[in-house]
């Protein structure tokens, strides 16, 4: 009895052996699983109401090849992109068996790979949903180090985003913000990513943006400029006082130029005649490009008239 204990272990332990290193090896066979769409289709639901199967012929594992085989798959759900989609009339989409390639290990799952697709182009229906466009607000907190400052504001991408929902609640939607961003102390250009504050009972296309900043090192050049005028009639004599202002041009590090040598500092007679006051504030034209900013003071000039004789 003992010896037939002992052979039947021994053809089990050699079964065993025997059957982990067949489903260990790559075999070639024909796989069939049902897809349910993700997309970012402008205007559609996220989620496609319709399914499709994807069959193939794939090179796989032995393991892998048991799990596609099962009876009763569920739908796998495969984020596609939008642009991969071809509109086929209504609310059908499709999407070429060439552009399934890049979502084998969505659809298949890893370590397969799909020697040609046998299946037509997948369809699925995506139903229209309600949405309306607005502005990404990016909520920021930013310091610098000493001489240090942006070179442009701050950029979002995507800086505008769909919002879905009943029209009742999409009416309250103005604008989307991001999450809190805090940059402290920046001496060097910061990108990155940033996630967008959540509204309720209304879906985002994007749940994040990539925000880039711009950052470079300053100088600051001080000059006394002289304000001039633009466009004043031939028989008007326009005063501006004071006729002299201290411009302050932060200049991006280093520079060699003054850039009060070609910049060009004027009222224009069009803004004195819109004025109720006659104050004004002086326009630039001729900033060199390695000027970031500047300030004036003053800020604000008077403006006095005199008609010629």
């Amino acid at each position: 009895m003992k010896n037939w204990v002992q052979f039947l272990l021994c053809v089990l332990f050699s079964a065993s052996i025997w059957l982990v290193l067949n489903l260990s090896r790559q075999y070639v066979a024909i796989v069939s699983v049902p897809v349910v769409a993700v997309s970012n289709i402008e205007g559609r639901a996220a989620l496609s109401q319709s399914e499709a199967t994807a069959t193939a012929q794939v090179t796989a594992s032995g393991y892998r090849h048991v799990v596609l085989a099962r009876r009763h798959k569920r739908a796998v759900q495969v984020e596609f992109a939008a642009s991969d989609f071809r509109h086929a009339g209504g609310d059908r989409y499709a999407i070429a068996n060439a552009a399934l390639y890049r979502y084998v290990s969505q659809v298949f799952g890893d370590g397969v790979t799909v020697e040609s697709f046998i299946s037509d182009d997948l369809e699925f229906s995506f139903p229209e949903e309600s949405y309306k466009k607005v502005p990404v607000r990016a909520v920021l907190s930013v310091s610098y180090a000493p001489q240090y400052m942006a070179l442009k504001p701050l950029s979002l991408q995507p800086d505008t985003v769909l919002v879905y929902g009943e029209p009742s609640r999409l009416e309250n939607v103005s604008s989307v913000s991001t999450k809190p961003l805090d940059l402290d102390n920046l001496r060097s250009s910061a990108h990155g990513k940033v996630r967008l504050e959540p509204l309720s009972g209304v879906r985002l296309s994007h749940e994040e943006c990539v925000y880039s900043l711009e950052v470079t090192r300053y100088v600051e050049i001080r000059s006394e400029v002289r304000i001039e005028t633009r466009n004043v009639p031939s028989r008007v004599d326009l005063a501006v006082l004071p006729s002299t202002a201290t411009a302050v041009f932060r200049c991006t590090f280093p520079t060699a130029t003054d850039p009060s040598a070609q910049a060009k500092f004027y009222i224009d007679y069009q803004d004195f005649a819109g004025s109720l006051s006659g104050r004004c504030v002086a326009h630039c034209e001729g900033l060199p490009n390695n000027v970031i900013d500047y300030t004036l003071t003053p800020e604000v000039f008077d403006c006095l008239v005199k008609t010629a004789e």
